[in-house]
């Protein structure tokens, strides 16, 4: 009886043009589990059932590996989201919060958010990441919020404020959301609903960037003088 062919290939079998998405998300997982110092290629490779030769045919070292990663998950949603943004035409109100809870899904609720505990950190001890990182993640997301409040000032939706300063104030509450997922999470006895967390977040921003409608009777009615009845 001849012998029965397996129904599946062995990784090492499949086609080539398949191994760096699988040494990507094996290099994800192990970025985010032990940090950038502690992941080791060998692993990576052993995660990806590949030998650590093949990852060398596509990565030539762990910074390289490091960038694809960063490359392929976090700066191409921030394409993604330059590309709705650009193509809006509904409100900056709405604007805002769809490009808040996008983000979230896509990256803040996902073992991506691990990268921004792994930046916070480790950037010290590793420089020339830490500028990448910057440069291609921090730098484009600050630009896309900063667009967007410019924005919504410019159409009178928005009171004028601090574009700059607020971008970093609006950040700041995400941020620790993140982190609070991946370090202070079990420090609490009852875990942080992060969509009540954003809601009231986004309740508390919006209705404070929003644009205040002139006063019937404002500070020019006060200055007006008395009706003559004589």
């Amino acid at each position: 009886m001849p012998a029965l062919e397996p129904k599946t290939k062995p990784r090492w079998e499949r086609r080539k043009d398949a191994r760096p998405q699988e040494l990507l998300a094996a290099a994800l997982d192990l970025f985010v589990e032990r940090g950038y110092a502690a992941a080791r290629l060998d692993d990576v490779a052993a995660r990806a059932g590949v030998s650590k030769g093949t990852l060398y045919l596509y990565f030539e070292n762990k910074e390289e590996l490091f960038k694809a990663v960063v490359r392929e998950n976090l700066v191409s949603a921030l394409a993604e989201a330059e590309h709705y943004i650009e193509r809006s035409t509904g409100s900056s109100r709405e604007l805002l919060r769809t490009f808040i809870l996008n983000w979230w899904d896509r990256v803040g609720q996902t073992k991506l958010s691990g990268i921004s505990k792994l930046m916070m950190a480790e950037s010290g001890n590793f420089p020339d990441v830490a500028r990448f990182y910057h440069e291609e993640v921090i730098s484009r997301c600050n630009a896309l919020l900063v667009g967007i409040l410019e924005r919504g000032i410019a159409r009178g939706e928005f009171r004028a404020v601090d574009t700059v300063n607020a971008n970093l104030v609006i950040v700041a509450p995400l941020v620790m959301l993140m982190m609070w997922k991946h370090s202070f999470h079990s420090c609490r006895l009852e875990p942080i609903s992060a969509k009540d967390y954003l809601d009231c977040f986004l309740d508390l921003l919006i209705n404070g960037l929003q644009a205040k409608a002139p006063e019937a009777n404002g500070p020019q009615a006060l200055h007006e003088p008395p009706s003559n009845h004589h």
